[in-house]
């Protein structure tokens, strides 16, 4: 019997783990809560120790709910949070700087005349939302001490007690590695002002990096991969041309580009998609920063009791009658790249209810992610076909039925609930047994459901033609 691994997702707002088996699937499971802080002035924080705890914790419970023991051990992570950490002890010098914060946004203005430099060689615009910028303030306004780095290398040196390695996807995440070579890039390590930085090894996706005893003995640490990538390889989305957006705190749309590097000229991110034995493959990326998000924030209001009545909500009444909600509530991010702005919710009158509100939140969401999906068809050169969406949202039909519409193309929903750590799991089982190939190790399985679009196109132009002119609304807004 081929023998299970355990798989870790260090998420922004938890940790879930699983422990996989490659004959009987999901085998255990485990969640840890992490807390982040989200303070004025465009703050997000965690606590270092927070999130290792996390990990430790949701590791234990799905190793206990699986009750035998595992060969390898595959982490995902966050991708832009940061922290500044003492290689000796393992100890964190300061907070994490969560990927939504916003305070590096001086460090990117000053280097604003070398933007068009940056993504050339990065892939990557100039925005706080990526490592680079976070750390250089870091190094800045906190410390000069120890490293600094994306958590994943700091979790993996708690972990195994010595490894000091990122892969190369979450290296891209920086804006510090060369795209082409998925190498540091000397000349961007000398823009940020950290060419005297001891930077972690940037290492494939799947191979053995060191040995973990915290689970009470010793397990293997075989695979590494931002969380987006993770899910894009559950999926199967693994050739040029296809798609997957993954709803969580935020929402993330990432098209496959083969072996080739891109540089996006619609406002999406070129970044890699991961190293296999060398050999590196390649994504366009666009984000949304706030979708979970945006639904906790309604529910703060007392509008929805949480996610689960989205749809209860939003189906007492037929439409967001007349009501426009743009939710950047943490700015916008692709393809407008202007994280400055907050969000705006227009068209209200004394008849509008908690339904207009959940439907116009769905729309504003959806309309985000069509743009996305446009963005990514103008730079292949050709239209998406089937979207696969994975991530807590999906479960709401309203928020899928929406997205069909707007995007006018299917949606496939994967019924890979986990597919983060389903994808850092097939990792860790490919880096365990180098025999295996990628088709070996990816999950199996048809969508959960399938929604087609209902709406015409000219229905469905209209509706984003409405979001379009509240963004640029916005945009106009912050000029004056």
């Amino acid at each position: 019997m081929t023998s299970a691994v355990l798989a870790v997702d260090q998420g922004t707002s938890g940790t879930k783990a699983l422990v996989i088996c490659p004959e009987r699937g999901v085998i255990g499971t485990g969640f840890a809560e992490v807390r982040p802080r989200y303070l004025p002035g465009g703050r997000v924080e965690a606590d270092p120790q927070g999130l290792y705890d996390s990990v430790v914790a949701a590791g234990h419970r799905a190793l206990a709910e699986a009750g035998e023991p595992v060969t390898a051990l595959g982490l995902a992570n966050q991708g832009e949070t940061v922290l500044a950490w003492d290689r000796a002890t393992g100890r964190p010098l300061t907070d994490a700087l969560v990927w939504q914060d916003r305070r590096a946004a001086s460090v990117c203005t000053e280097l604003a005349d070398h933007a068009d430099e940056l993504r050339q060689l990065t892939g990557l615009p100039l925005d706080p939302y990526f490592a680079a910028p976070k750390m250089a303030w870091i190094r800045r306004r906190l410390t000069p001490d120890g490293v600094v780095t994306t958590s994943d290398a700091w979790l993996v040196h708690r972990l195994t007690g010595d490894a000091y390695v990122t892969d190369a996807a979450t290296a891209g995440r920086t804006q510090l590695l060369d795209l082409d070579r998925a190498e540091w890039s000397p000349r961007a390590l000398d823009l940020y002002g950290l060419s005297a930085e001891h930077l972690p090894e940037v290492v494939d996706a799947a191979r053995p990096v060191g040995t973990t005893k915290v689970f009470g003995y010793d397990i293997p640490v075989t695979g590494l991969v931002v969380d987006q990538q993770a899910a894009l390889l559950a999926q199967r989305v693994t050739a040029a041309g296809g798609a997957k957006c993954t709803y969580g705190t935020g929402a993330f749309l990432l098209a496959h580009t083969g072996d080739t590097p891109r540089r996006s000229s619609s406002g999406l991110v070129g970044c890699v998609a991961w190293r296999l034995g060398g050999r590196t493959s390649y994504c366009l990326d666009g984000q949304v920063y706030t979708a979970a998000s945006a639904v906790r924030w309604l529910t703060g209001l007392g509008v929805i009791g949480g996610p689960g009545d989205l749809d209860r909500v939003g189906g007492t009444v037929p439409d967001s009658g007349g009501v426009t909600f743009v939710p950047a509530l943490a700015g916008l991010a692709a393809p407008w790249w202007r994280g400055d702005l907050r969000g705006s919710l227009t068209g209200l009158g004394l008849d509008t209810g908690p339904g207009h509100l959940v439907r116009a939140l769905c729309e504003g969401l959806a309309a985000q992610v069509a743009e996305l999906a446009d963005a990514a068809a103008a730079d292949l050169g050709t239209p998406l076909g089937v979207l696969r969406v994975d991530g807590g949202l999906t479960r709401s039909a309203l928020l899928m039925q929406t997205q069909a519409d707007l995007l006018q193309r299917p949606v496939e929903v994967s019924e890979l609930p986990d597919a983060t750590a389903l994808g850092v799991g097939a990792l860790a089982r490919l880096g365990a047994d180098p025999r295996l190939t990628p088709a070996d190790v990816l999950p199996e399985g048809k969508p959960a459901a399938v929604y087609e679009p209902r709406v015409p196109a000219d229905a469905a132009a209209e509706r984003r033609a409405r979001f379009r002119a509240a963004v640029a609304s916005m945009l106009e807004g912050a000029a004056v």
